[in-house]
C-alpha cells in the first residue's frame, strides 16, 4: 500500500516508522487558540469536522500601535509555506474596522513583530506589519474592497499577500526583510475592534501549504497530496485522503462511490463511503503514469504503461476497471491516453510521431491509428463529449495554450478559450453543460504543466464563454489530468499538493 490512512496513522508510525503528516484536514490544523493582549471577553475557535471549516470569536480593541488585542489560533511552523482560506464575516458587526485574516507572528506577545492580511468590516483590506517590538504598525493599503480568498505566503525573506473576489484572478503585494525567525506562529485572526463586543468569522478552504523547495528535480523529488472533492456550485472543498507520497490523476467512477487515482507507478481504487484504498490488480503494468480513463460504462480501465523494453516509452493498454491483465492498444509509443468514446469503440490520445505531438484516436479491436490534428506544436488532453459531438483538447498553436474542440473525424477546429494563461486538461461534465480545466500562471512555458505551482481550476459552459475560478490550488501536473466530475456533475476531485511530512 502506497498511501497511509490519516485515521491511523500514529499506530502506523509506531510499528512501521512511517512518517507523520503535518495537517490533519479531518481535525483543527491548529495547534492552540488563545487571546493575544487584554480581551475583555474571551474569544474562541470552533471546528466542524464534516464541513472542514472553523468559526473564530474575539473580541480586542485593535491590532495597531506597538500592541494587539485579538483571538489567535495558530500552529508554529518553519521555512516557506502558503496560507490560504476563503472568508466571510457573521453578523453586520458592530464597528466598521472589525479585521479578519492571515496572521504570522514571532510570538505570543502583544507587542511582538506580525505581517498580517487584513479584511476589515467595511471591506478595507490591507497587509499590515509590525517590523520590531514595540514599534509602529505599518499598513499598505489594495485597492480591491471585501475580498473572500485570501493567502499569505512566506518565500525567504519575503511575504506575499494575495486576495481576490472568489471566481476572479489573485492581486498581490509584497513586504520583505523581517520575521527572520526560522520558526513562527501561523494562523487566523478575529479583532473585533470593540472590547465590549464579541463578533465571528467564518474560515473554510483552510489551507497551510509546505511548497516544495527551490531545488527540487522534477519527476525524481515529489512532495505530498491531497485528495480533495470540491462542490461545483459553492466552491466549498472536502480533503477527503493524505499521502507524503505522490498520488495524481483521480477519476471518479459512474456509479459515484469510488475515485481512481495513481501513485508511483500503481493505480488504486478509493472508497468515499469507507475513506479506504486499496491497490487495483494491474498485472504487469506497474510503471503508469497518470494517464488512465475509465470508459463511459465504467466497465474498462485505459492505462499508459512506460514499458522498459521499449526505451521506457508510454504506450496504451485496457483492462478491466477492477483489475486484470492489461491487452496493449498502441503499436507506437510515446502514447499517453486521455478518453474514451461514448459507446467505447475509441480511445483518444496524444503521442509523438515524427517529431511532433499530436491527437489520435484508435480503435479498440483493430487498433488502426488515426491522426486527428496537425498543427506544429503541442496537442494535448483530448476528451469525448457525453454526446460524441465533440473531442475537447488543449493545443499550444497559437502561442499559449488554450482550450479547442473539434468534431470526432478531427474537422472543425474551434478555439474557445483567448485568455493569459495556460490553459490545460478540459473534462466536460456528465451532463454536457461545463467544462473544468487547469490554469497555469504565464510563468509556466505554454507547452509545460509542471509540479508545484500557484494554479487555478477554472469552470466555462461547454460552448465557450467566460472561465470562472473555481479553485485557487497549489498543485499543477497530477492535479486534474483526467476525467474528474462527479456523475451527477456537481462535484470534481482533483490533487493538491504540500510537503506533508513533519519537520
Amino acid at each position: 500500500m502506497k498511501t497511509i490512512n490519516i485515521a491511523i496513522l500514529t499506530a502506523l508510525t509506531m510499528t512501521a516508522g512511517l512518517p507523520v503528516l503535518s495537517q490533519d484536514y479531518s481535525k483543527s490544523i491548529f495547534e492552540g487558540n488563545a487571546d493575544v493582549g487584554t480581551c475583555n471577553i474571551p474569544g474562541n475557535l470552533t471546528f466542524n469536522g464534516n464541513k472542514q471549516e472553523y468559526v473564530i470569536s474575539g473580541s480586542g480593541e485593535n491590532i495597531w500601535s506597538g500592541t494587539d488585542q485579538f483571538h489567535y489560533a495558530w500552529k508554529k511552523i518553519e521555512g516557506d509555506f502558503i496560507l490560504r482560506a476563503n472568508i466571510a464575516f457573521i453578523g453586520e458587526g458592530s464597528h466598521l474596522h472589525r479585521k479578519i485574516g492571515w496572521m504570522v507572528r514571532e510570538s505570543l506577545q502583544t507587542n511582538s513583530p506580525h505581517v498580517s492580511g487584513t479584511v476589515h468590516g467595511d471591506g478595507l483590506t490591507s497587509l499590515q506589519f509590525r517590523k520590531k517590538p514595540d514599534g509602529e504598525t505599518e499598513e499598505r493599503k489594495t485597492t480591491t474592497i471585501a475580498p473572500d480568498v485570501i493567502q499569505l505566503e512566506r518565500r525567504g525573506n519575503r511575504f506575499i499577500f494575495s486576495f481576490a473576489h472568489a471566481g476572479e484572478p489573485f492581486d498581490t503585494m509584497t513586504v520583505s526583510d523581517f520575521l527572520a525567525a526560522r520558526e513562527v506562529f501561523a494562523g487566523i485572526f478575529m479583532c473585533s475592534h470593540n472590547n465590549k463586543v464579541l463578533e465571528q468569522a467564518r474560515f473554510f478552504n483552510v489551507r497551510v501549504i509546505r511548497p516544495a523547495k527551490d531545488d527540487f528535480v522534477p519527476y525524481r523529488d515529489y512532495i505530498g497530496s491531497n485528495l480533495e472533492v470540491m462542490d461545483i456550485e459553492t466552491g466549498l472543498r472536502k480533503v477527503v485522503w493524505q499521502s507524503p507520497r505522490s498520488i495524481q490523476a483521480p477519476n471518479w467512477t459512474p456509479d459515484g462511490n469510488y475515485l481512481i487515482y495513481n501513485s508511483e507507478g500503481l493505480l488504486y481504487k478509493f472508497d468515499l463511503r469507507t475513506g479506504q484504498p486499496e491497490k487495483i490488480n494491474s498485472g504487469f503494468a506497474v510503471n503508469n503514469n497518470n494517464d488512465h480513463v475509465l470508459s463511459f460504462d465504467g466497465r474498462m480501465l485505459g492505462i499508459s504503461h512506460h514499458v522498459a523494453e521499449e526505451e521506457n516509452r508510454s504506450i496504451i493498454f485496457t483492462m478491466p476497471a477492477e483489475g486484470g491483465t492489461p491487452k496493449r492498444i498502441t503499436k507506437e509509443g510515446p502514447s499517453y491516453l486521455h478518453g474514451w468514446s461514448p459507446d467505447g469503440r475509441y480511445l483518444i490520445y496524444t503521442a509523438e510521431r515524427n517529431g511532433n505531438y499530436d491527437i489520435y484516436k484508435i480503435s479498440v479491436k483493430k487498433k488502426k491509428e488515426i491522426r486527428l490534428t496537425e498543427a506544429p506544436g503541442l496537442d494535448d488532453g483530448s476528451e469525448y463529449s457525453p454526446d460524441g459531438r465533440y473531442i475537447y483538447f488543449n493545443s499550444v498553436r497559437t502561442g499559449t495554450m488554450q482550450i479547442w474542440r473539434m468534431k470526432p473525424d478531427g474537422s472543425d477546429q474551434e478555439q474557445l478559450t483567448f485568455d493569459g494563461y495556460n490553459n490545460w486538461f478540459p473534462h466536460i461534465s456528465p451532463d454536457g453543460r461545463q467544462i473544468v480545466f487547469l490554469s497555469f500562471m504565464n510563468d509556466v512555458r505554454a507547452d509545460d504543466h509542471p509540479f508545484y505551482k500557484h494554479v487555478y481550476i477554472r469552470v466555462m459552459p461547454a460552448d465557450g464563454g467566460t472561465p470562472v475560478i473555481k479553485a485557487y490550488v497549489y498543485g499543477g501536473q497530477g492535479s486534474i489530468n483526467v476525467p474528474s466530475w462527479s456523475p451527477d456533475s456537481k462535484k470534481i476531485a482533483f490533487v493538491s499538493n504540500s510537503d506533508l511530512e513533519t519537520k
